[in-house]
């Protein structure tokens, strides 16, 4: 484990996602197989959106799965150093 940033985990033990499917995850509007055939809401934007967030904060995010069994999410986010955190306490009084 790196100390210079935060690891957030999110995991289920949902569905899973087939692993020739794995590939297109954060593409916009894709949806699993095995969320569409058992009719799981959702329109596919949550993981594009929530990759671009983490990227944007200069982190990066992966994932593994098993059908069946469900899937785990890690995103790794750097921690601000002592004087990126002054700056902003600074600028926001």
């Amino acid at each position: 484990m790196n100390p210079d940033e935060v690891v957030l985990y999110v995991r289920d033990t949902g569905l899973g996602i087939p692993k020739d499917e794995q590939g297109m995850l954060y593409n916009r509007f894709f949806r699993a197989s095995t969320a569409t055939r058992n009719a799981v809401p959702g329109v596919g934007l949550g993981l594009t959106i929530t990759r671009a967030i983490v990227i944007a904060h200069g982190g990066t995010m992966e994932f593994t799965s098993e059908v069946g069994e469900g899937t785990e999410f890690r995103m790794m986010l750097p921690l601000a150093s002592s004087s990126e955190a002054s700056q902003v306490s600074a600028a926001s009084n």
